[in-house]
């Protein structure tokens, strides 16, 4: 099985915005906009190209930026960060100082303009809703990691222990003790956990994050070991969690995670997926975690349709106040669902070493 193949076809599914033009907002299968789905898509693309080199992937990457700079980025919020972390690495990579000031603008915006919860915590503001007082677990894949890698390329180490503070944060109030899986949303309004939904995709925004997290924390000299060990530990008890409540006929994983009777859903097994052989490879994981890991790969690619479109998608998902919610969200191909099996596509690519 070529997974370099199956990952074009995927990709091809997603419109560049090369050729100008915005596209229509409500069209989710483009790159046309600067949201969340397109900052999971192009952050996956960068990751490719960090492992093929190839100055084609390279050009459309850095066409997108030119087109949406040019154009004008939207209004700030956690959601719309989400791209600024692929620009962060192609910053690093191309060392390109027209990206610096917009890196640099935008990460001091994430320390100083960005609502904060009791504790210090980065509120989850989108586009439509401040939500006040409210950390998602979303928050750590769409924000948080810009902030650590800006404070890499740039050399701010505030930058990096913030980054740091707000993965032990939401650890503290997301993380379900007698589970080992998290929950979706906290409020300290009230301070609790809206319906208490284990769901899938929530689930897994940590899942791939923490795992890039913890390799980046591999290399920080300023890293105290205890932060990454308790990061790891909370990672790890999830991850095995996740095994354990696999769908093993198809590998998947259902949108409530611990209720078979919600629906198998596929862009939350490609990044659970994406996080567990990362996670082996790496060493962070027992090998036994292995076999876990290739039948959502298997189970996930089954779902590409012969057209590239990423089938069993759920919708995008706000916070909800009874699991019945979750369980009615529609399915819809969109572009993180793209993004998040192009993403898990590049590990798989990683072992078999298909030259681009």
């Amino acid at each position: 099985m070529n997974y370099n193949e199956i990952a074009k076809l995927v990709m091809s599914r997603l419109v560049a915005t090369k050729d100008g033009g915005m596209g229509n907002p409500e069209d989710h299968m483009n790159l046309s906009t600067w949201e969340w789905p397109q900052g999971v898509a192009v952050y996956a693309m960068m990751k490719v190209y960090l492992t093929t080199r190839s100055e084609s992937d390279l050009e459309d990457i850095r066409s997108w930026y030119a087109a949406h700079i040019e154009r004008g980025l939207p209004v700030r919020n956690i959601n719309t960060t989400a791209p600024m972390l692929a620009l962060t690495l192609l910053y690093e990579e191309t060392h390109d100082e027209t990206y610096r000031p917009l890196i640099e603008d935008w990460a001091n915006w994430v320390m100083t303009g960005l609502p904060r919860t009791q504790e210090g915590g980065f509120q989850h503001i989108t586009t439509h809703d401040i939500n006040e007082e409210q950390l998602w677990d979303d928050t750590l894949f769409m924000t948080v990691l810009f902030l650590y890698r800006a404070g890499v390329a740039l050399g701010r180490r505030d930058w990096r222990e913030e980054a740091k503070y707000q993965f032990l944060l939401h650890i503290k109030y997301l993380h379900a003790q007698k589970t080992g899986l998290w929950y979706h949303g906290f409020c300290f309004i009230g301070r609790h956990h809206f319906g208490e939904a284990y769901w899938a995709r929530g689930n897994s925004w940590f899942t791939a994050g923490a795992v890039d997290f913890l390799e980046w924390l591999e290399q920080d000299e300023d890293t105290n070991n205890c932060v990454r060990v308790f990061i790891l530990n909370a990672w790890r008890e999830q991850c095995l969690k996740l095994v354990e409540l696999q769908d093993k006929e198809s590998g998947l994983w259902h949108t409530l995670l611990d209720h078979p009777d919600s629906y198998l859903e596929t862009s939350a097994s490609a990044a659970i997926a994406y996080g567990l052989l990362k996670g082996v490879r790496l060493g962070l994981l027992e090998d036994e975690c292995r076999s876990a890991a290739e039948l959502a790969l298997k189970g996930v690619i089954a779902q590409i349709g012969e057209d590239g479109i990423v089938q069993g998608v759920s919708y995008g998902t706000p916070m909800g106040h009874d699991l019945d919610f979750y369980r009615t969200i529609p399915i819809q191909a969109t572009a993180y669902g793209q993004g998040l099996t192009f993403l898990m596509l590049t590990e798989a690519m990683r072992e078999q070493d298909i030259p681009n």
